[in-house]
Protein backbone atom coordinates (compact mmCIF):
# COMPACT_ATOMS: atom_id res chain seq x y z
CA UNK A 1 0.00 0.00 0.00
CA UNK A 2 1.40 3.40 -1.04
CA UNK A 3 0.20 6.90 -0.19
CA UNK A 4 -0.10 10.10 -2.21
CA UNK A 5 -1.19 13.60 -1.18
CA UNK A 6 -2.22 16.10 -3.84
CA UNK A 7 -2.22 19.80 -2.93
CA UNK A 8 -4.13 22.31 -5.04
CA UNK A 9 -4.29 26.05 -5.49
CA UNK A 10 -6.57 27.55 -8.14
CA UNK A 11 -7.82 30.94 -9.31
CA UNK A 12 -5.38 32.93 -7.17
CA UNK A 13 -5.79 35.80 -9.69
CA UNK A 14 -2.50 37.52 -8.87
CA UNK A 15 -3.26 38.02 -5.17
CA UNK A 16 0.15 38.34 -3.55
CA UNK A 17 -0.90 39.40 -0.04
CA UNK A 18 -3.62 38.68 2.53
CA UNK A 19 -7.00 40.28 1.79
CA UNK A 20 -10.60 40.15 3.04
CA UNK A 21 -12.28 36.79 2.36
CA UNK A 22 -16.06 36.37 2.37
CA UNK A 23 -17.74 33.66 4.43
CA UNK A 24 -21.45 32.89 4.56
CA UNK A 25 -22.93 32.32 8.02
CA UNK A 26 -26.44 31.65 9.26
CA UNK A 27 -27.00 35.36 9.89
CA UNK A 28 -25.50 36.55 6.57
CA UNK A 29 -21.99 37.22 5.37
CA UNK A 30 -18.83 38.03 7.28
CA UNK A 31 -15.22 38.77 6.37
CA UNK A 32 -11.96 37.35 7.62
CA UNK A 33 -8.46 38.11 6.40
CA UNK A 34 -6.83 35.30 4.44
CA UNK A 35 -4.70 34.29 1.50
CA UNK A 36 -1.30 35.63 0.53
CA UNK A 37 1.47 33.68 -1.18
CA UNK A 38 3.72 33.72 1.92
CA UNK A 39 1.03 31.98 3.98
CA UNK A 40 0.21 29.60 1.13
CA UNK A 41 3.88 28.61 1.11
CA UNK A 42 3.69 27.83 4.83
CA UNK A 43 0.58 25.67 4.33
CA UNK A 44 2.31 23.72 1.57
CA UNK A 45 5.47 23.25 3.62
CA UNK A 46 3.55 22.07 6.66
CA UNK A 47 1.74 19.40 4.65
CA UNK A 48 4.96 18.29 2.99
CA UNK A 49 6.56 17.84 6.42
CA UNK A 50 3.67 15.88 7.93
CA UNK A 51 2.09 13.93 5.06
CA UNK A 52 2.74 10.22 4.77
CA UNK A 53 4.06 9.25 1.34
CA UNK A 54 4.44 11.31 -1.80
CA UNK A 55 3.25 14.93 -2.10
CA UNK A 56 2.52 16.69 -5.41
CA UNK A 57 1.46 20.36 -5.59
CA UNK A 58 -0.49 21.68 -8.58
CA UNK A 59 -2.03 24.98 -9.74
CA UNK A 60 -5.25 24.91 -11.77
CA UNK A 61 -4.65 28.38 -13.23
CA UNK A 62 -5.83 32.00 -13.31
CA UNK A 63 -2.55 32.75 -11.59
CA UNK A 64 -0.64 35.69 -13.08
CA UNK A 65 -3.47 38.20 -13.77
CA UNK A 66 -6.02 39.97 -11.56
CA UNK A 67 -4.33 42.61 -9.36
CA UNK A 68 -2.55 45.89 -10.06
CA UNK A 69 0.99 44.51 -9.53
CA UNK A 70 0.27 41.51 -11.73
CA UNK A 71 -1.28 43.50 -14.58
CA UNK A 72 1.08 46.48 -14.31
CA UNK A 73 4.08 44.16 -14.73
CA UNK A 74 2.39 41.79 -17.22
CA UNK A 75 2.84 38.91 -14.80
CA UNK A 76 6.42 39.72 -13.81
CA UNK A 77 5.44 40.41 -10.19
CA UNK A 78 4.32 36.84 -9.64
CA UNK A 79 7.28 34.92 -11.06
CA UNK A 80 9.75 34.94 -8.14
CA UNK A 81 7.17 34.15 -5.42
CA UNK A 82 5.74 31.32 -7.52
CA UNK A 83 9.17 29.80 -8.02
CA UNK A 84 9.50 29.54 -4.23
CA UNK A 85 6.25 27.57 -3.74
CA UNK A 86 7.59 24.23 -5.00
CA UNK A 87 4.80 23.68 -7.52
CA UNK A 88 4.87 20.77 -9.99
CA UNK A 89 2.66 22.04 -12.87
CA UNK A 90 -0.02 24.60 -13.81
CA UNK A 91 -2.53 25.38 -16.52
CA UNK A 92 -4.49 28.55 -17.26
CA UNK A 93 -7.11 30.97 -18.57
CA UNK A 94 -6.53 34.67 -17.74
CA UNK A 95 -2.87 33.73 -17.91
CA UNK A 96 -3.22 34.20 -21.70
CA UNK A 97 -4.07 37.91 -21.21
CA UNK A 98 -0.85 39.15 -22.87
CA UNK A 99 -0.79 36.57 -25.65
CA UNK A 100 1.05 33.35 -26.32
CA UNK A 101 4.52 34.91 -26.52
CA UNK A 102 4.33 36.47 -23.05
CA UNK A 103 2.79 33.39 -21.48
CA UNK A 104 5.46 31.19 -23.07
CA UNK A 105 8.16 33.52 -21.73
CA UNK A 106 6.76 33.41 -18.19
CA UNK A 107 6.24 29.65 -18.35
CA UNK A 108 9.86 29.25 -19.43
CA UNK A 109 11.07 31.20 -16.40
CA UNK A 110 9.06 29.18 -13.89
CA UNK A 111 10.66 26.05 -12.48
CA UNK A 112 7.66 23.86 -13.35
CA UNK A 113 5.75 23.41 -16.66
CA UNK A 114 2.57 24.91 -18.06
CA UNK A 115 0.43 21.99 -19.33
CA UNK A 116 -2.40 22.12 -21.88
CA UNK A 117 -3.53 19.15 -23.95
CA UNK A 118 -6.16 21.30 -25.68
CA UNK A 119 -4.27 24.44 -26.84
CA UNK A 120 -3.03 24.39 -30.45
CA UNK A 121 -0.90 26.65 -32.61
CA UNK A 122 -3.18 27.50 -35.54
CA UNK A 123 -0.26 27.88 -37.96
CA UNK A 124 1.28 24.47 -37.32
CA UNK A 125 -1.60 22.51 -35.82
CA UNK A 126 0.75 21.39 -33.05
CA UNK A 127 0.24 21.72 -29.32
CA UNK A 128 1.46 25.07 -28.00
CA UNK A 129 2.46 23.60 -24.63
CA UNK A 130 3.34 20.15 -23.28
CA UNK A 131 0.16 18.18 -22.57
CA UNK A 132 1.42 16.00 -19.72
CA UNK A 133 4.04 15.51 -17.03
CA UNK A 134 5.08 12.28 -15.34
CA UNK A 135 6.46 12.50 -11.79
CA UNK A 136 7.80 9.76 -9.54
CA UNK A 137 7.75 10.38 -5.79
CA UNK A 138 8.26 7.87 -2.99
CA UNK A 139 7.76 5.02 -5.46
CA UNK A 140 4.47 6.43 -6.80
CA UNK A 141 4.29 7.40 -10.49
CA UNK A 142 1.88 10.30 -11.06
CA UNK A 143 0.72 11.25 -14.55
CA UNK A 144 -0.62 14.81 -14.90
CA UNK A 145 -2.66 16.04 -17.89
CA UNK A 146 -3.27 19.80 -18.21
CA UNK A 147 -6.53 21.19 -19.64
CA UNK A 148 -6.62 24.95 -20.20
CA UNK A 149 -9.87 26.94 -20.27
CA UNK A 150 -11.69 26.16 -23.50
CA UNK A 151 -13.29 29.63 -23.55
CA UNK A 152 -10.02 31.52 -24.19
CA UNK A 153 -10.73 31.71 -27.96
CA UNK A 154 -14.52 31.85 -27.59
CA UNK A 155 -15.51 34.53 -25.08
CA UNK A 156 -12.29 36.29 -24.07
CA UNK A 157 -10.80 39.33 -25.88
CA UNK A 158 -9.29 38.29 -29.22
CA UNK A 159 -5.69 39.12 -28.31
CA UNK A 160 -5.75 36.39 -25.63
CA UNK A 161 -5.92 33.68 -28.26
CA UNK A 162 -4.26 35.19 -31.32
CA UNK A 163 -2.61 32.30 -33.17
CA UNK A 164 -4.24 29.70 -30.90
CA UNK A 165 -7.16 27.27 -30.99
CA UNK A 166 -8.71 25.61 -27.93
CA UNK A 167 -10.74 22.43 -27.62
CA UNK A 168 -12.51 20.88 -24.63
CA UNK A 169 -9.77 18.28 -24.24
CA UNK A 170 -12.25 15.41 -23.94
CA UNK A 171 -11.19 13.90 -27.27
CA UNK A 172 -7.47 14.20 -26.52
CA UNK A 173 -7.58 12.87 -22.96
CA UNK A 174 -8.01 9.12 -23.67
CA UNK A 175 -4.82 9.02 -25.73
CA UNK A 176 -2.79 10.87 -23.12
CA UNK A 177 -4.17 8.69 -20.31
CA UNK A 178 -3.35 5.53 -22.27
CA UNK A 179 0.22 6.80 -22.83
CA UNK A 180 0.71 7.71 -19.16
CA UNK A 181 -0.67 4.40 -17.93
CA UNK A 182 1.09 2.34 -20.60
CA UNK A 183 4.53 3.62 -21.50
CA UNK A 184 4.62 5.91 -18.46
CA UNK A 185 3.45 3.18 -16.03
CA UNK A 186 1.53 5.81 -14.04
CA UNK A 187 -0.08 4.59 -10.82
CA UNK A 188 -2.30 7.68 -10.59
CA UNK A 189 -3.64 9.97 -13.34
CA UNK A 190 -4.57 13.56 -12.43
CA UNK A 191 -6.45 15.96 -14.72
CA UNK A 192 -5.28 19.51 -13.94
CA UNK A 193 -8.21 21.47 -15.34
CA UNK A 194 -9.47 25.00 -15.82
CA UNK A 195 -12.68 24.05 -17.60
CA UNK A 196 -14.94 24.70 -14.61
CA UNK A 197 -16.68 22.39 -12.14
CA UNK A 198 -19.80 21.54 -14.21
CA UNK A 199 -17.63 20.83 -17.26
CA UNK A 200 -15.25 18.67 -15.23
CA UNK A 201 -18.15 16.61 -13.89
CA UNK A 202 -19.32 15.85 -17.44
CA UNK A 203 -15.75 15.20 -18.57
CA UNK A 204 -15.16 12.71 -15.76
CA UNK A 205 -18.29 10.85 -16.81
CA UNK A 206 -17.13 10.64 -20.43
CA UNK A 207 -13.46 9.78 -20.02
CA UNK A 208 -12.34 6.75 -18.06
CA UNK A 209 -9.01 6.36 -16.35
CA UNK A 210 -8.86 9.68 -14.43
CA UNK A 211 -8.33 9.21 -10.71
CA UNK A 212 -8.56 12.86 -9.62
CA UNK A 213 -9.65 16.08 -11.32
CA UNK A 214 -8.19 19.24 -9.80
CA UNK A 215 -10.80 21.69 -11.05
CA UNK A 216 -10.59 25.46 -11.47
CA UNK A 217 -12.37 28.46 -13.02
CA UNK A 218 -15.74 28.43 -11.22
CA UNK A 219 -14.43 29.34 -7.71
CA UNK A 220 -16.24 26.50 -5.91
CA UNK A 221 -15.33 25.79 -2.30
CA UNK A 222 -15.80 22.02 -2.30
CA UNK A 223 -15.68 20.80 1.30
CA UNK A 224 -15.59 17.19 0.15
CA UNK A 225 -14.67 15.52 -3.15
CA UNK A 226 -17.42 15.18 -5.75
CA UNK A 227 -17.36 11.62 -7.02
CA UNK A 228 -18.14 10.62 -10.61
CA UNK A 229 -17.79 6.85 -10.50
CA UNK A 230 -14.26 6.32 -9.20
CA UNK A 231 -13.06 9.81 -10.19
CA UNK A 232 -12.76 12.39 -7.40
CA UNK A 233 -13.14 16.08 -8.25
CA UNK A 234 -12.01 18.88 -5.94
CA UNK A 235 -11.92 22.66 -6.28
CA UNK A 236 -10.55 25.06 -3.67
CA UNK A 237 -12.19 28.48 -3.84
CA UNK A 238 -10.32 31.48 -5.26
CA UNK A 239 -7.80 34.25 -4.57
CA UNK A 240 -5.64 31.83 -2.56
CA UNK A 241 -8.15 31.81 0.31
CA UNK A 242 -7.77 28.02 0.57
CA UNK A 243 -5.41 25.18 -0.27
CA UNK A 244 -7.08 21.93 -1.29
CA UNK A 245 -5.68 18.63 -0.01
CA UNK A 246 -6.73 15.17 -1.14
CA UNK A 247 -5.12 12.01 0.25
CA UNK A 248 -5.01 8.78 -1.74
CA UNK A 249 -4.02 5.20 -1.12
CA UNK A 250 -2.77 3.12 -4.05
CA UNK A 251 -2.97 -0.68 -3.99
CA UNK A 252 -1.81 -1.90 -7.39
CA UNK A 253 -4.47 -0.62 -9.84
CA UNK A 254 -6.85 0.49 -7.08
CA UNK A 255 -6.77 4.19 -6.09
CA UNK A 256 -8.92 5.23 -3.13
CA UNK A 257 -9.64 8.61 -1.55
CA UNK A 258 -8.88 8.40 2.17
CA UNK A 259 -9.05 12.07 3.13
CA UNK A 260 -9.77 15.60 1.96
CA UNK A 261 -9.36 19.05 3.51
CA UNK A 262 -10.19 22.55 2.32
CA UNK A 263 -7.48 24.32 4.32
CA UNK A 264 -8.16 28.03 5.11
CA UNK A 265 -5.07 30.16 4.48
CA UNK A 266 -5.44 32.28 7.61
CA UNK A 267 -3.35 33.74 10.41
CA UNK A 268 -2.85 30.36 12.04
CA UNK A 269 -0.05 30.07 9.46
CA UNK A 270 3.00 32.32 9.67
CA UNK A 271 4.51 33.94 6.62
CA UNK A 272 7.15 31.91 4.82
CA UNK A 273 10.23 34.19 5.16
CA UNK A 274 11.61 33.85 1.61
CA UNK A 275 8.22 34.22 -0.07
CA UNK A 276 7.32 37.14 2.19
CA UNK A 277 10.57 38.90 1.22
CA UNK A 278 9.91 38.31 -2.49
CA UNK A 279 6.36 39.65 -2.22
CA UNK A 280 7.51 42.64 -0.18
CA UNK A 281 10.11 43.53 -2.80
CA UNK A 282 7.44 43.36 -5.48
CA UNK A 283 4.91 45.45 -3.55
CA UNK A 284 7.13 48.28 -2.26
CA UNK A 285 6.96 50.39 -5.46
CA UNK A 286 3.14 50.20 -5.46
CA UNK A 287 2.15 50.54 -1.81
CA UNK A 288 1.75 54.31 -1.58
CA UNK A 289 -0.27 54.48 -4.80
CA UNK A 290 -2.59 51.61 -3.91
CA UNK A 291 -3.15 52.74 -0.29
CA UNK A 292 -4.90 55.98 -1.34
CA UNK A 293 -8.40 56.20 0.14
CA UNK A 294 -10.77 57.24 -2.66
CA UNK A 295 -14.05 57.05 -0.74
CA UNK A 296 -16.13 54.95 1.62
CA UNK A 297 -18.77 52.30 1.07
CA UNK A 298 -21.92 51.77 3.12
CA UNK A 299 -22.38 48.42 1.35
CA UNK A 300 -20.31 45.26 1.57
CA UNK A 301 -18.95 44.94 -1.97
CA UNK A 302 -18.50 41.48 -3.46
CA UNK A 303 -19.17 39.30 -6.50
CA UNK A 304 -20.49 36.35 -4.51
CA UNK A 305 -24.02 36.28 -5.96
CA UNK A 306 -25.17 34.98 -9.34
CA UNK A 307 -28.02 37.24 -10.54
CA UNK A 308 -26.38 40.54 -9.61
CA UNK A 309 -23.69 41.69 -7.21
CA UNK A 310 -22.97 44.70 -5.06
CA UNK A 311 -19.46 45.11 -6.48
CA UNK A 312 -20.80 45.29 -10.02
CA UNK A 313 -23.62 47.61 -8.98
CA UNK A 314 -20.88 50.04 -7.94
CA UNK A 315 -19.04 49.56 -11.24
CA UNK A 316 -22.24 50.00 -13.27
CA UNK A 317 -23.14 53.17 -11.40
CA UNK A 318 -19.70 54.58 -12.15
CA UNK A 319 -19.65 53.80 -15.86
CA UNK A 320 -23.25 54.85 -16.50
CA UNK A 321 -22.60 58.18 -14.78
CA UNK A 322 -19.36 58.66 -16.73
CA UNK A 323 -21.15 57.99 -20.03
CA UNK A 324 -24.39 59.80 -19.18
CA UNK A 325 -26.52 56.74 -19.96
CA UNK A 326 -29.29 55.18 -17.92
CA UNK A 327 -28.30 51.68 -19.08
CA UNK A 328 -24.94 49.98 -18.55
CA UNK A 329 -23.42 46.51 -18.83
CA UNK A 330 -20.45 44.64 -17.44
CA UNK A 331 -19.50 40.99 -17.57
CA UNK A 332 -20.39 38.53 -14.81
CA UNK A 333 -16.80 38.21 -13.59
CA UNK A 334 -16.17 36.14 -10.48
CA UNK A 335 -12.76 37.55 -9.47
CA UNK A 336 -12.24 40.48 -7.11
CA UNK A 337 -11.65 40.22 -3.36
CA UNK A 338 -14.56 41.62 -1.33
CA UNK A 339 -14.48 45.15 0.11
CA UNK A 340 -16.12 45.32 3.56
CA UNK A 341 -18.06 48.42 4.60
CA UNK A 342 -15.66 51.24 5.27
CA UNK A 343 -12.84 52.86 3.32
CA UNK A 344 -12.35 52.11 -0.37
CA UNK A 345 -8.74 52.22 -1.48
CA UNK A 346 -7.35 52.55 -4.97
CA UNK A 347 -6.16 48.96 -4.65
CA UNK A 348 -9.80 47.88 -4.32
CA UNK A 349 -10.73 49.62 -7.58
CA UNK A 350 -7.95 47.81 -9.43
CA UNK A 351 -9.12 44.51 -7.95
CA UNK A 352 -12.63 45.20 -9.26
CA UNK A 353 -11.45 45.65 -12.85
CA UNK A 354 -7.70 45.00 -13.12
CA UNK A 355 -7.51 45.37 -16.90
CA UNK A 356 -8.72 48.99 -16.54
CA UNK A 357 -10.43 49.18 -19.94
CA UNK A 358 -11.96 52.39 -21.28
CA UNK A 359 -15.60 53.15 -20.59
CA UNK A 360 -17.40 52.55 -23.89
CA UNK A 361 -20.82 53.41 -25.32
CA UNK A 362 -23.00 51.71 -27.91
CA UNK A 363 -26.48 51.87 -29.42
CA UNK A 364 -28.56 48.71 -29.26
CA UNK A 365 -32.01 47.89 -30.58
CA UNK A 366 -34.50 46.28 -28.26
CA UNK A 367 -34.26 43.13 -30.36
CA UNK A 368 -30.47 43.09 -29.87
CA UNK A 369 -30.90 43.56 -26.13
CA UNK A 370 -33.15 40.50 -25.92
CA UNK A 371 -30.87 38.37 -28.09
CA UNK A 372 -27.75 39.39 -26.12
CA UNK A 373 -29.40 38.54 -22.79
CA UNK A 374 -30.69 35.19 -24.07
CA UNK A 375 -27.21 34.30 -25.32
CA UNK A 376 -25.72 35.23 -21.94
CA UNK A 377 -28.30 33.12 -20.12
CA UNK A 378 -27.39 30.13 -22.28
CA UNK A 379 -23.69 30.65 -21.65
CA UNK A 380 -24.35 30.86 -17.90
CA UNK A 381 -26.91 28.09 -17.21
CA UNK A 382 -26.98 25.81 -20.28
CA UNK A 383 -28.25 22.32 -19.52
CA UNK A 384 -25.18 20.94 -21.31
CA UNK A 385 -22.18 22.00 -19.18
CA UNK A 386 -19.98 22.17 -22.28
CA UNK A 387 -22.12 25.09 -23.49
CA UNK A 388 -21.58 27.04 -20.26
CA UNK A 389 -19.01 29.64 -21.24
CA UNK A 390 -19.85 32.62 -19.09
CA UNK A 391 -19.26 33.55 -15.49
CA UNK A 392 -22.20 34.76 -13.47
CA UNK A 393 -25.16 36.45 -15.17
CA UNK A 394 -24.28 39.54 -17.21
CA UNK A 395 -24.48 42.60 -14.96
CA UNK A 396 -26.72 45.52 -15.92
CA UNK A 397 -28.30 48.68 -14.63
CA UNK A 398 -31.38 50.35 -16.13
CA UNK A 399 -32.96 47.01 -17.08
CA UNK A 400 -35.43 44.74 -15.33
CA UNK A 401 -35.45 41.08 -16.33
CA UNK A 402 -37.95 38.33 -15.53
CA UNK A 403 -36.40 34.98 -16.36
CA UNK A 404 -37.13 31.26 -16.13
CA UNK A 405 -33.82 29.52 -15.65
CA UNK A 406 -35.25 26.04 -16.26
CA UNK A 407 -36.42 26.89 -19.79
CA UNK A 408 -34.49 25.79 -22.89
CA UNK A 409 -32.11 27.93 -24.91
CA UNK A 410 -33.77 31.02 -26.36
CA UNK A 411 -36.83 30.83 -24.12
CA UNK A 412 -35.62 31.99 -20.71
CA UNK A 413 -36.28 35.76 -20.91
CA UNK A 414 -39.96 36.26 -20.10
CA UNK A 415 -40.14 40.04 -19.66
CA UNK A 416 -37.64 42.84 -20.32
CA UNK A 417 -37.98 46.46 -19.26
CA UNK A 418 -35.60 49.36 -19.95
CA UNK A 419 -35.77 52.49 -17.80
CA UNK A 420 -39.11 51.30 -16.45
CA UNK A 421 -40.80 50.70 -19.81
CA UNK A 422 -41.29 47.50 -21.86
CA UNK A 423 -38.46 47.12 -24.36
CA UNK A 424 -39.53 47.84 -27.95
CA UNK A 425 -37.84 45.68 -30.62
CA UNK A 426 -37.00 48.50 -33.04
CA UNK A 427 -36.20 51.24 -30.56
CA UNK A 428 -32.55 52.30 -30.09
CA UNK A 429 -31.18 52.22 -26.55
CA UNK A 430 -27.97 53.99 -25.53
CA UNK A 431 -25.79 52.00 -23.15
CA UNK A 432 -22.40 52.21 -21.46
CA UNK A 433 -20.23 49.13 -21.06
CA UNK A 434 -16.73 47.88 -20.30
CA UNK A 435 -14.94 45.32 -22.52
CA UNK A 436 -16.35 43.14 -25.28
CA UNK A 437 -17.44 40.72 -22.57
CA UNK A 438 -19.92 43.40 -21.49
CA UNK A 439 -21.33 43.97 -24.99
CA UNK A 440 -19.96 41.63 -27.70
CA UNK A 441 -18.33 43.32 -30.71
CA UNK A 442 -20.90 41.91 -33.14
CA UNK A 443 -23.76 43.65 -31.33
CA UNK A 444 -24.90 47.26 -31.77
CA UNK A 445 -23.70 50.29 -33.69
CA UNK A 446 -21.88 53.58 -33.10
CA UNK A 447 -19.53 51.99 -30.61
CA UNK A 448 -16.85 54.24 -29.22
CA UNK A 449 -14.49 54.47 -26.28
CA UNK A 450 -14.65 57.45 -23.96
CA UNK A 451 -11.53 59.23 -22.77
CA UNK A 452 -11.99 57.76 -19.33
CA UNK A 453 -10.86 54.42 -17.96
CA UNK A 454 -12.96 52.21 -15.73
CA UNK A 455 -10.73 52.80 -12.69
CA UNK A 456 -10.88 56.57 -13.19
CA UNK A 457 -14.68 56.37 -13.49
CA UNK A 458 -14.83 54.37 -10.25
CA UNK A 459 -12.53 56.81 -8.47
CA UNK A 460 -14.62 59.81 -9.54
CA UNK A 461 -17.85 58.06 -8.58
CA UNK A 462 -16.55 57.05 -5.14
CA UNK A 463 -15.26 60.56 -4.46
CA UNK A 464 -18.53 62.15 -5.59
CA UNK A 465 -20.95 59.83 -3.80
CA UNK A 466 -19.15 58.79 -0.63
CA UNK A 467 -20.34 56.85 1.20
CA UNK A 468 -21.43 54.88 -1.85
CA UNK A 469 -24.40 52.53 -1.67
CA UNK A 470 -24.62 49.56 -4.02
CA UNK A 471 -27.15 47.22 -2.46
CA UNK A 472 -28.72 44.40 -4.46
CA UNK A 473 -31.65 45.91 -6.36
CA UNK A 474 -33.50 42.76 -7.35
CA UNK A 475 -33.82 43.87 -10.97
CA UNK A 476 -33.32 40.30 -12.20
CA UNK A 477 -36.29 38.23 -11.05
CA UNK A 478 -36.41 34.46 -11.37
CA UNK A 479 -40.09 33.61 -12.02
Amino acid sequence: MRSLTLLQINDTHGYLEPHPCLFWEGSGLTHRMGGGLARIASVLDQVRRTAVGAVVTLDSGDTIHGTYPAVHTRGEAIIEPLNLLGLDAWTGHWDFAWGIDRLSEIAGRLNYPFLACNCYDTATGKLAFPPTRLIEREGVRIGIVGIAATIVDKTMPKHFSQGLRFTLGNEELPGHIAHLRGEGRADVVVALSHLGFPQDVKLAGEVSGIDVVLSGHTHNRLHEPFMVGKTAIIQSGCHGDFVGRIDLEIDRADVRVVGHQLIPVDDTFTDHPAVFAAVEQTMVPHRQLLAEVVGHTATDLNRATFLESTMDNLLLGAISEAAGTGIAFSNGWRYGAPVPRGPIRLNDLWNIIPGNPPVSVVELTGQELRAMIEQNLEQSVAADPYRQMGGYLKRSVGLRLCIKLENPRGGRLQELFALGQPVQPDRLYHAAFVTEQGVPAKVGRNRRDLEMSAVDALRRYCQGHTPVAAELRGDTVVV
